[in-house]
């Protein structure tokens, strides 16, 4: 049995190795549970799971390999229901609301394996927006499939929970909001930053060295004791943040990337810019004009080690990056490209988080010249987003 869990859980995307597999009958024997499928869920996961953002996958394949959902593949049903127009499933008649006895009625599918069968069929069908029905995918209907409906099981697509019996949420699987391409938490947030913390030992030699101890003290045959320094947080790390604007659509992401940094980074500086930096930035937005601070002024204080991160849409008319006197704030003297420039290569690791969506970068003729400058640096705000910009930043030797 143990066998085919370990192949249903690399068959799903999940990097175990027999080394974990070993581990897993290790524990089994020794009793750390007993008769408990919860129990061994949690140790399960505590075993073969690596990284926070496989979470989704292993829970996909503890229900593949228990219930033995495997006639269908369901990512590519999640590909599919994800490429469903949205105005499918926009609600636009009064939705039905059923008796007890007529919800009776309608019939019921049996088995999660049916039901997802019977997705499956209906996907290969359904080529029209459908309102009011009983099958097809839609709204406002009896069909077990979609949104704002009435049956006594189904998949709910789109639109909120009605009467809460839906056999399965399309898009909520229980550690969804791990996956990478999602949209920030605070959590995943702190663990894709906390790739970027680097430790080393500095100071006075004042911590116990127990390896060095034994080894010394099994070598002389009396006790040894070994000091080292104590291991401290390397890395330091200043942000910009554009405020303002189009940006006021992602505050809640930045303010959520902001407490993560603060909680993993104990060395932190930050500022804020409005579109694009110029000769000055500043800390607090209630006094920016009276409080800022020289661009020049970093430039001279902070040292090349620091890890620099700009976080920003780079949504702007391009004149703003290219042109002296382009900003809409003041009167510019130096076009903002060159302030990026400057900071790009005074500091040795530096990159641009980007909360809009990727997609539609391209189409930004400004994002693109930012692009250039930061050497094809700018990543989304996303935890893949944030795991590749740490991954480039923290190769990059001081």
């Amino acid at each position: 049995m143990l066998i085919t869990l370990f192949y249903t859980l690399r068959r799903y995307g999940l990097s175990v190795t027999p080394r974990e597999l070993l581990d897993l009958i290790e524990a089994l024997e020794k009793g750390v549970v007993f008769a408990s499928s919860e129990e061994f869920y949690y140790l399960l996961r505590m075993v073969m799971v690596k990284d926070e953002k496989d979470f989704d996958k292993f829970d996909r394949a503890m229900k593949d390999f228990f219930e033995g959902i495997e006639s269908f593949n369901i990512d590519d049903m999640l590909d599919q229901v994800n490429k469903l127009p949205k105005d499918w499933l926009k609600l636009e008649l009064d939705p039905k609301n059923l008796t007890d006895e007529q919800r009776k009625l309608l019939d019921k599918f049996g088995s999660p394996e049916e039901l997802m069968k019977a997705l499956e069929e209906r996907l290969k069908e359904q080529h029209k927006k459908h309102q009011g029905g009983n099958r097809m995918i839609g709204t406002g209907g009896t069909s077990p499939f979609g949104a704002y409906g009435d049956h006594p099981e189904g998949v709910r697509i789109g639109g909120p929970g009605g009467k809460k019996q839906a056999a399965k949420v399309w898009e909520q699987r229980r550690y969804q909001d791990l996956d990478d391409t999602q949209r920030l938490g605070l959590r995943q947030t702190q663990a894709a930053l906390r790739r970027l913390r680097r430790f080393a030992r500095t100071g006075l030699a004042e911590e116990l060295d127990l390896d060095a101890t034994l080894k010394k003290t099994a070598s002389k045959g009396i006790l040894d004791l070994q000091l080292r320094p104590e291991r401290r947080r390397q890395v330091k790390l200043l942000m910009f943040f554009d405020v303002g604007g189009s940006m006021d659509a992602h505050i809640e992401a930045c303010e959520r990337l902001f407490s993560a940094a603060k909680s993993e980074f104990k060395d932190l500086k930050f500022f804020y810019f409005h579109n694009c930096v110029y000769e000055s930035v500043w800390t607090d937005n209630m006094r920016r004009r009276s409080s800022s601070t020289l661009v020049f002024d970093i430039l001279h204080k902070y040292p090349k080690d620091y890890r620099v991160i700009f976080v920003g849409d780079a949504s702007m008319a391009p004149y703003e990056v290219t042109h002296a006197y382009g900003s809409v704030e003041h009167m510019n003297e130096e076009p903002g490209g060159l302030w990026l420039e400057r900071l790009t290569r005074h500091f040795s690791a530096s990159a641009w988080l980007n909360p809009e969506e990727q997609d539609y970068w391209s189409y930004t003729h400004s994002i693109e010249i930012i692009q250039r400058i930061m050497d094809k640096r700018m990543y989304p705000l996303t935890v893949k987003g944030i795991e590749d910009m740490t991954a480039q930043l923290a190769k990059v030797q001081s």
